[in-house]
């Protein structure tokens, strides 16, 4: 990386914050906006610690989320467009194995924050990653906060849903252990409906109340034979093996579904069999996060399943292989442990003889969705196949248990079985109660239900100061950098494979991930293009800097992204003029020596630049011969970071 320190003189300009964020796509992907980037980048550095607080800091579970969170960053990452995106989930576990709750040399990334203490009460119930982020948030504004669990372990489907081999349990609770040392309080085996009720809360003198509990019940799958002893629900399964209950499965194991969960319950059946041998109908519509999650039982019940001992574990589901959600990784990682895959079938029915499960018979399946985009799934007649099985596993999705309701809550509900909510403010139909995660938009990635809690929080928050509350204020840091340079080699090596445990030491609860050695983390993070990193053409000629159209920066851009483009072939609408001229201060730099009313009149030329295929490279920077380009890093703060000026925002309309 390029000298900080070395910064030219400050000057104050107008910022469009809007335009600087779309340039960081890992950033603007991440449901809680962390700066995916900086922390990669301060890995390449060897600053860890530093890396550590950025990873942590927006996001109350990023310990978790270096293991098992979805990474839309990586999906958003720049640099997939040119190879591979960096591995930013792994290069989180990297820092948090470090300096987060679950190693040896914590951090408190909010140790000098300043004690402030609200009068207000809130409740939370539920203790997943919605009610749990949403607790911190409140404690870290004061508020005493208590979270109702039913279950007798906090975490919700962290614990209950993911097997241990991809989370393991301690790091869980180091997780949910630092957040309760903020001082929410945690009341276990308290579930909503038989140990207390929303009146109750009401009565306790809590002033708003956040329902963030998940979707506990499988989906049923309405076709003959599902009563047959060895058809077992995703869901129950995935509970009474992550609660460490003794569950038998045959040796001969379908997973239904189509998702990530599948494979995990096929593959903990397997280790399972190792240790003891030596009611909603589908929806007419799946949103992507939905598909997403589906995805994730679909896998994690198949790979369960292996672990559990099943001698064959096989996978059916409607979508082809390439319609399939999961991801990518995820399914080859399935594949290797020996999962067979067999898309693109319906179930028909189950089969049974003495009420005991025999097989599945099967349908071949056209398409999956209609023109519409609703769930449609058509099948070819006569294409009817029997698959041979004692135990068949339904991993098709989740729903949600509402019989805690009661005509005085006044909650309404939605025909897809959430509590409805205004979006805007994640207020139920009662006033001072509010839902977040998966009750509210049905399933959600853990990232996105993280998102929702820290929303939730902020709502909450306006909601108890009512007139008092003030928006975070944001300041932007511009840092001039001279002489920019890029890691050596930095786009010349693709992404490196996350290691993982030899298949043959995959058993029982052995993490399969390893994580990335320091040698590997910094290589990988080298990859990094630092997307925050903008090029600016801001020549003046009072200055001396204004350009001479030489062409050189044209000429030295590896990627083409530079082009000196003549004046005439662009057409100015008169809207478009009238638009420059109420932002003629903010453009005095970018319309040089024209006005906007002469656009289409006189002769000049127009530097045009790609932002998508910049690799920030800073060598046309180091060309210009008369520093008319600038490379400069921004930063957004909620704070002032203390710097000789912060840059104006232009207020969004």
């Amino acid at each position: 990386m390029g000298s900080r320190a070395n910064q030219r003189t400050a000057r104050s300009k107008l910022v469009d914050l809007e335009w600087l964020e779309s340039n960081f796509p890992c950033m603007t992907a991440c449901p809680v906006h962390t700066q995916a980037g900086r922390y990669v980048s301060l890995i390449a550095e060897g600053r860890y610690e530093d890396a550590y607080r950025y990873a942590r800091t927006p996001n109350p579970f990023a310990s978790i989320c270096g293991r098992v969170c979805g990474h839309p960053c990586e999906s958003a990452c720049r640099r997939g467009q040119f190879d591979a995106p960096i591995s930013i989930r792994a290069l989180k576990r990297f820092v948090t194995e470090r300096f987060g709750p679950e190693s040896r040399n914590p951090i408190d990334v909010f140790a000098d924050r300043p004690q402030v203490k609200r009068p207000e009460k809130v409740a939370v119930i539920g203790s997943g990653p919605a009610g749990m982020s949403a607790a911190h948030d409140l404690a870290l504004l004061g508020y005493p906060v208590t979270i109702f669990e039913a279950a007798a372990i906090p975490g919700g489907m962290m614990h209950l849903g993911i097997p241990e081999y991809r989370l393991p349990r301690d790091v869980l609770q180091a997780q949910i252990r630092e957040i309760l040392e903020l001082g929410p309080q945690l009341r276990l085996n308290m579930r909503l409906g038989r140990d207390f009720s929303l009146e109750d809360l009401r009565q306790q003198g809590f002033k708003a109340v956040l329902m963030a509990f998940g979707l506990h019940r499988s989906r049923d799958l309405n076709i003959p034979g599902n009563d047959l002893d060895g058809v077992v629900k995703g869901i129950e399964f995935l509970l009474n093996v992550n609660l460490g209950y003794r569950f038998e499965v045959g040796k001969h194991v379908v997973v239904i579904g189509g998702g990530n969960v599948a494979i995990d319950v096929a593959r903990s059946a397997m280790r399972e069999q190792q240790k003891l041998h030596g009611d909603a109908a589908l929806p007419e519509k799946l949103s992507s996060s939905e598909q997403s999650v589906a995805m994730k039982e679909f896998m994690d019940v198949s790979r369960a399943a292996l672990r559990m001992g099943a001698r064959q574990v096989q996978l059916i589901c409607l979508e082809s292989r390439q319609e399939m959600p999961a991801s990518e990784e995820e399914i080859e990682e399935s594949l290797l442990e020996g999962i067979v895959l067999k898309p693109s079938l319906g179930p028909k029915q189950f089969l049974g003889k003495n009420g005991k499960l025999t097989g599945l018979e099967v349908i071949r399946c056209i398409s999956v969705f209609d023109e519409n985009k609703r769930f449609n799934p058509k099948f070819a007649p006569g294409t009817e196949t029997v698959i041979p099985c004692d135990t068949a596993i339904l991993a098709i999705g989740q729903t949600s248990d509402l019989s805690f309701l009661k005509p005085e809550d006044r909650l309404e509900t939605t025909r897809q079985g959430t509590l409805k909510i205004n979006p805007d403010t994640l207020m139920t139909t009662a006033p001072g109660i509010f839902a977040a995660g998966d009750i509210a938009f049905g399933p959600r990635l853990i990232i996105n239900a993280v998102a929702d809690g820290k929303k939730a929080a902020e709502e909450i928050d306006k909601y108890l100061r009512g007139s008092g509350w003030k928006p975070k204020e944001k300041f932007v840091q511009i840092t001039v950098l001279n002489h920019h340079q890029m890691a050596e080699h930095y786009d010349e090596y693709s992404r490196l494979t996350i290691p993982a445990l030899p298949l043959e030491r995959r058993t029982g609860v052995a993490e399969v991930e390893t994580g990335y050695t320091e040698a590997q983390a910094r290589m990988e993070a080298r990859r990094c293009l630092q997307c925050w990193i903008n090029t600016i053409f801001e020549g003046t000629e009072a200055n001396g800097t204004e350009c001479i159209l030489c062409g050189g920066c044209v000429d030295v851009c590896p990627e083409n992204c530079l082009s000196l483009v003549p004046l005439k072939n662009f057409v100015f609408t008169d809207e478009e003029k009238e638009r420059l001229n109420r932002e003629r201060e903010l453009r005095s730099l970018d319309l040089q020596h024209i006005v906007p009313d002469e656009l289409n009149q006189v002769e000049g030329s127009v530097m045009v630049k790609d932002e998508t295929i910049c690799i920030r490279c800073g060598l046309c920077a180091e060309r210009c011969p008369v520093n008319t380009i600038t490379m400069e890093a921004f930063e957004v703060f909620e704070e002032s970071p203390g710097v000789q000026f912060q840059e104006e925002l232009i207020p969004r309309p």
